[in-house]
């Protein structure tokens, strides 16, 4: 019965639910809740709160507490006059507590700043106190401190690392596997450790952790030159020095800048060593290059070393160094010097703050050393290069520029289109990626008008119908496919939702070749042989398909029943002997083979069993008659084998006890329907009969 759905979904007799459902329910109540029977409330020690996490034990074992930690349910008593609600013990009000979202305060005044030059940080805070998160409610959103650059000009005098200034205090006092060593700064990959401060032995090259951070203003990467640490944690600081800001230095250092006026600087040098004694300058690099590059143009037993102009200190392979492939640490910026195949390159991104010396150190005499260099420099600082015999090019400069139209919103009708902007060189007007132009001076899309043409009425549209899926018989069908299109100006057609087409929609489907299929002679599998030794029979089911339709089936109907031989059956004539086997040994012993006549016709075997009638339609068929003889098939066919035996002997069959109608047969045999059977050994009047095989 589905009276059930006709009841009032909105009958308001549910009762009613408490405000906080851990009213009704005790803390231990709840641990037997959370853990089984016997658990309660954790007593082995006491929680600052006991609102904040439910902790249970059993009594068997007090001091093993659990817990699944969540707190117990908005409601449960936690001390005389007070219940848990989100987490807290507060005392109980006649009004339901709701949450209380926590607000900032005001912002406190800049901290002083954290260096003199160089690039600083100062701090201001705010509290999340005004009024606090309470039962339950959320943190204010946002940031607690702020932050600000401060002092960013440049120290005076030739330029300090800062990191590499933390590191060298330790020289004097930091020991090392019970030694003193010189610490350069060291640069961690991981961008966690950005912060830390961690330094490398200048002579045995272990890096150390000091287990600080470094100070507030530090620049986090030397691959960055704004981003500054603060609290041990990196700031993101743009080029215009503002914390946050994503913007970025061209590639000859303008802030925002699209290399419009940058310069690249390259040439090539050879020169070859008069003697060994002392230094071969080369050439030098100014203040202020960048994405600085260096090869040795053939390989020579020559070394390169590079020399700070305002310090006068080697920073590269100074004389009676070993020269090996490394990435070090100098004069602020992070350089990468290899030998590979016995050709020397070196490399760094830049800025230089000071002016560099390339210098040669001659390992032989009269062999030529000669060097590639490579590097950007801002237009105004050309002046500094002098007359090298250098190649200036201009860099290349892009600018956003009309690419195309989008697509219209609308075939017809009236759409909208907008325009479509890409990055084009100003050299050669070619399109380029779109990350080569500043992405901030993108223009902002225009919009247009577009395919003001009406439209036409969608109407259906019919394909050819397919081929019928069956020859003949009652499942025939064939499918066409059917549209919804609208003709555009443009002669082409545009397939829309059928829903915007109106009338009938054409048939996909229908009915094909239901004519009856002409009658064919269709037989089923054989079935297993009636007889498990011997010989026996097989049947298997033969029709006219398709003759209701009163066709006939053409040919002859094939075999429905055929005879089969499986094995001889054991013992088929052993223990028979005749009288004159036995001879002078008295009574024979085991079975007589019978004597032809009357009294014992060779196709009979007697049976006990009587005949009820034939079991198969097919035991009426003559041809099948000479299987009689065989046991399985005269039991299957006793009433058709009766007859057949009667009109051979000329004698009616036996119908009494004695002899019951259908019950001869030479061998046993498989049936059409397997039964198997044993024929008994004797028959009624207790004579030898022939042992079936």
């Amino acid at each position: 019965s589905y009276d059930c759905l006709l009841d009032d979904p909105f009958e308001h007799q549910w009762p009613t639910l408490p405000e906080l459902p851990g009213i009704n329910y005790s803390m231990d109540e709840q641990c037997r809740f959370d853990f089984g029977v016997g658990y309660k409330t954790c007593t082995a020690f006491r929680t600052f709160d006991p609102c904040k996490q439910l902790w249970c034990s059993h009594p068997d074992n007090p001091y093993f507490c659990k817990t699944k930690k969540g707190p117990p349910l908005d409601g449960t008593e936690c001390s005389p006059g007070k219940w848990c609600f989100k987490g807290h013990c507060i005392w109980k009000t006649s009004e339901q507590p709701y949450s209380q979202d926590g607000s900032w305060s005001s912002w406190s005044k800049f901290g002083s700043c954290s260096r003199t030059c160089g690039g600083g940080v100062r701090s201001r805070s705010r509290s999340c106190d005004n009024p606090p998160p309470a039962y339950g409610g959320h943190h204010c959103p946002g940031a607690t401190y702020e932050y600000q650059v401060c002092n960013a000009e440049e120290c005076p005098g030739p330029y300090q690392d800062f990191r590499a200034q933390q590191c060298s205090k330790r020289n004097s006092y930091y020991t090392h596997q019970n030694s003193k060593h010189t610490w350069l700064p060291y640069e961690h990959h991981d961008d966690a450790q950005k912060c830390e401060l961690i330094c490398q032995s200048e002579g045995t090259g272990d890096v150390v952790f000091m287990n600080q951070v470094v100070h507030d203003g530090t620049r986090c990467s030397y691959r960055d030159p704004y981003s500054i640490c603060v609290r041990g944690e990196c700031v993101h600081v743009g080029c215009d020095k503002e914390v946050g800001s994503l913007k970025q230095d061209d590639k000859c250092g303008v802030c925002g800048g699209d290399n419009s006026h940058c310069r690249t600087v390259k040439g090539t040098l050879a020169k070859t060593p008069k003697q060994l004694a002392g230094v071969l300058k080369m050439f030098e690099i100014p203040a202020g290059a960048r994405h600085l590059q260096i090869e040795e143009m053939e390989p020579a037993s020559h070394s390169i070393a590079v020399k700070n102009q305002a310090t006068g200190n080697f920073i590269l392979n100074a004389k009676g160094r070993e020269a090996k492939s490394q990435v070090f640490i100098e004069m602020g910026l992070e350089w990468e010097y290899t030998i590979e195949h016995g050709k020397e390159s070196l490399k760094t991104s830049g800025p230089l703050h000071e002016a560099i010396s390339i210098l040669v150190i001659p390992q032989e005499e009269e062999v030529r050393s000669s060097l590639m260099y490579r590097y950007i420099i801002h237009e105004d600082l050309l002046p500094m290069i002098g007359n090298n015999n250098v190649l200036l090019e201009e860099m290349d400069s892009y600018e956003w520029a009309l690419k195309s139209w989008s697509q219209c919103s609308k075939a017809c009708g009236g759409g909208i289109q907008y325009t479509k902007y890409g990055c084009r060189r100003k050299s050669d007007n070619r399109m380029v990626h779109r990350n080569f132009c500043d992405n901030s001076k993108k223009p902002k899309p225009i919009r247009r008008r577009c395919n003001l043409q009406e439209c036409s009425q969608p109407v259906w549209v019919a394909e050819e119908w397919g081929a019928c899926s069956k020859s003949c018989g009652k499942l025939g069908v064939q499918a066409r496919a059917v549209q919804c299109v609208q003709r555009l100006q443009d002669g082409t057609n545009r397939t829309l939702h059928t829903k915007y087409c109106s009338g009938q929609r054409p048939e996909t489907r229908r009915p094909c070749s239901r004519l009856p299929c002409p009658a064919q002679w269709r037989t089923g599998a054989w079935s297993e042989c009636s007889a498990s030794c011997g010989e026996g029979v097989q049947q298997r089911q033969v029709v006219c398909k398709g003759s209701e339709s009163g066709g006939r089936c053409e040919g002859d109907k094939p075999e429905a029943v055929q005879g089969c031989h499986v094995a001889l059956c054991p013992g088929k004539l052993s223990g028979i002997t005749t009288s004159a086997d036995a001879g002078d040994h008295g009574t024979p012993k085991g079975q007589q083979l019978p004597q032809d006549g009357p009294k014992n016709p060779v196709s009979k075997i007697s049976s006990r069993e009587p005949c009820l009638g034939d079991k198969s339609i097919f035991c009426q068929m003559e041809v099948l008659a000479r299987y009689c003889s065989i046991p399985g098939y005269n039991k299957l066919c006793c009433e058709s084998c009766g007859k057949k035996t009667s009109s051979t002997t000329g004698s009616p069959p036996t119908t009494g006890p004695s002899a019951p109608p259908g019950t001869t047969a030479p061998s046993a045999a498989p049936s059409l329907f397997p039964h198997p059977t044993t024929p008994a050994r004797g028959g009624p009047s207790g004579d030898p009969t022939l042992a079936p095989p």
